[in-house]
């Protein structure tokens, strides 16, 4: 791999263009993956924000989640938001019938913790690694994390929650970054896929 680093956005559902632009404003080269030759292809992921429940049935649909789950396992930087860290998570506290995870983050999390679509904010989050205070996070029917393993670490809280976890090479936020032009969770993920190479 060379200084700029191939991130995939797994583009299946979710609010996949506005990762596109925050990993591109990172300097890495962003592209939408769909499909396993895809997906073997990028040297990291980025899970987005959407509906676990669909994005987990459609993973399955396109033959991506055990590909998805070989790659995480073997090591592959993956950052989930949102809808994406609850794919992550080896336990979901309240899952839908039918909702796989992929794992690669030890952490039991709590789907719509925060409340409904109508009962979404906007809060500042202080994330420890990331330098130039707090960064601005969308909250839009976000999970938080209710308890970790060992192996994982706590690197942001809101409200008394755990709201960003990282093991690993694995990343994952309550709260969507994309959407602020706030791109240093990115950028930050960016330099994990790098340092992976």
């Amino acid at each position: 791999m060379n200084d700029t680093p191939v991130i995939g956005v797994l583009a299946l559902q979710g609010d996949v263009r506005e990762h596109l632009i925050a990993l591109a404003s990172a300097d890495a080269l962003a592209r939408p993956v769909r499909r396993p030759e895809e997906l073997a292809e990028v040297d990291g992921l980025v899970l987005p924000g959407g509906e676990s429940t669909t994005m987990s049935k459609l993973a399955a649909l396109f033959g991506m989640l055990d590909p998805l789950r070989e790659r995480i396992a073997a090591g592959m930087p993956v950052y989930g938001t949102c809808a994406g860290m609850i794919l992550l998570a080896n336990k979901i506290l309240d899952p839908r019938s039918g909702q796989e995870t992929l794992g690669g983050i030890d952490m039991i999390v709590r789907r719509n913790a925060f409340g409904r679509q109508n009962e979404s904010f906007e809060a500042s989050v202080d994330v420890a690694g990331i330098d130039g205070g707090p960064v601005e996070g969308v909250f839009i029917r976000a999970p938080w994390v209710e308890s970790v393993g060992a192996g994982a670490k706590v690197i942001a809280e809101h409200g008394g929650h755990i709201v960003a976890v990282r093991q690993h090479n694995a990343l994952a936020t309550s709260f969507h970054p994309e959407l602020t032009g706030d791109h240093r969770l990115h950028a930050y993920f960016t330099e994990m896929v790098r340092a992976a190479g």
